[in-house]
């Protein structure tokens, strides 16, 4: 056993073995390892070439004990299963994981009870920064992971230097073009199939679907407006209420894709044909948008770029370099794709 012990102790490569094969100070090692110091490219090739022939590692926990970092950020989400947010995880993979950060996706269906149990799981583990992505997030929530001392992003909401930085896309713009969309096409009858108005996005993509109508000169039927989960049964039974109507719409204008797929179960279901008898356009141009029959005219939501933005933003804060306490509000524009469902 203390033979098998010593074989694995000799078998494990430090930094100090790089250092002392290469012929550098470990401090070199470490910079030309991390890229935050100015090494010379000839030391730094001959460091590369010895990290590889040696097999080195860096041993992640060592490095959160000088640190007094974990190298890992959290997505916290409400649906697992919306194509939106594992693009957004491929967003802030792409630009942390070479940096040696962890990205995990946590889940919190449902009610704030759950969030709080992640919320807390996570303070626990002392991740460096959180997504906070989750529909159900509080003020509380936000307070919770900011005095712990983690760097937080929210997709929504007010900007608050309490309560750390935005990135965001434009919701109601992107609303508002797809229903000047649909006016411009001579629809007049639009329902909207939004989702959960206690939410963020429900807020802003109704405030978009009132302000095409204002800015057309025309008044909203209230009647045509229905709200409910952001799922594809959520959409299903929006669409059917607005189809059951004496005068129902001749379009559906849905929270997002999944909404729309609903809407379009609830259309087949009627016996109706789109874009013939009623249009449905979605909202966020997941993978599946492009696939349905017919396509779908949807508002891409720049997911995978807003990743982006959020890991830029952590890396940033990491560094000190948005340490003035300022909190920053990030808004990406968004695109009206227009396929054959309008």
């Amino acid at each position: 056993m203390s033979e098998m012990r010593a074989m694995s102790k000799e078998s494990r490569v430090g930094i100090a073995d790089v250092a002392a094969r290469a012929g550098v100070s470990i401090t070199t090692v470490s910079h030309v390892l991390s890229g935050r110091r100015p090494v010379s490219d000839r030391t730094k090739a001959k460091v590369l070439q010895v990290v590889d022939d040696l097999g080195y590692r860096p041993d992640p926990s060592a490095r959160g004990l000088r640190t007094g970092r974990s190298q890992a950020v959290a997505l916290v989400v409400s649906d697992v299963t919306n194509p939106f947010y594992p693009l957004m995880a491929a967003g802030l993979q792409e630009v942390l994981q070479p940096e040696g950060f962890l990205i995990s996706v946590c889940v919190a269906q449902g009610t704030t009870q759950d969030l709080d149990s992640v919320v807390r799981h996570l303070i626990d583990r002392r991740v460096d920064g959180i997504v906070m992505a989750a529909l159900s997030a509080e003020e509380r929530h936000f307070a919770d992971i900011t005095a712990a001392g983690a760097s937080l992003v929210r997709l929504s909401g007010d900007l608050d230097p309490r309560f750390g930085d935005i990135v965001r896309a434009d919701d109601t713009g992107g609303m508002a073009d797809m229903v000047a969309h649909l006016l411009d096409r001579g629809y007049r009858r639009i329902g909207l199939v939004n989702g959960d108005l206690n939410t963020p996005p429900g807020r802003l993509r109704l405030a978009g679907y009132r302000r095409a109508f204002r800015e057309f000169g025309l008044e909203v039927d209230e009647s045509l407006v229905t709200s409910g989960p952001f799922t594809r049964s959520g959409g299903a039974l929006g669409a059917r209420t607005l189809l059951d109507l004496d005068e129902p719409p001749r379009a559906l204008v849905c929270g997002n894709d999944l909404m729309a797929v609903g809407a379009l179960d609830a259309v087949r279901e009627k016996g109706l044909s789109v874009p013939g008898d009623v249009a449905v356009t979605g909202y966020d141009d997941i993978e599946a948008s492009s696939l349905l029959s017919p396509g779908l005219t949807t508002v891409h939501n720049p997911a995978f770029e807003i990743g982006r933005a959020c890991a830029r933003i952590f890396l940033d804060r990491l560094a000190g370099e948005a340490s003035d306490g300022g909190v920053r509000e990030v808004v990406l524009p968004q695109k009206l794709i227009i396929r054959e469902s309008t």
